[in-house]
């Protein structure tokens, strides 16, 4: 059985706590760390003049040959773990070097706001039937 379709969540959320244990996500980031005696990367974005850290765990997706200092996208599923927090267990570690990131995040927010106005549709839609 396939895992449920990731939705994409900023760095900044990922940490927040709006992201539940075992979801499914997709982030992004800068590499600023790869550990691989613990396949363990780290994935950085600036918001609000503030650095946000995402912990991926690589272990699904190696060998790669990591580029410090690149964008990453990031799929996979949320776990905790001790002394770190919230971490993101890759299925894919994709290099984005290049990406307009601002345009990303103006994507996202773009697909945020069409996935809600679809389900507001749905949901009116639905509403009716249910009375016959």
């Amino acid at each position: 059985m396939l895992p449920a379709s990731a939705v994409f969540h900023f760095p900044w959320e990922v940490n927040s706590g709006s992201v539940q244990e075992g979801e499914s996500v997709r982030t992004f980031g800068r590499l600023v760390c790869y550990q691989p005696e613990e396949s363990r990367a780290t994935l950085s974005a600036q918001y609000a003049s503030k650095e946000h850290h995402v912990v991926v765990h690589t272990l699904f997706v190696e060998p790669f040959n990591p580029i410090i200092g690149a964008q990453y996208i990031v799929l996979g599923e949320t776990e905790n773990a001790e002394g770190v927090g919230v971490m993101v267990r890759a299925r894919v570690l994709n290099c984005v070097d290049g990406v307009n990131i601002a345009l990303l995040q103006k994507a996202i927010n773009e697909q945020r706001s069409f996935f809600r106005e679809r389900e507001c549709k749905q949901g009116g839609a639905a509403r009716p039937a249910d009375a016959i």
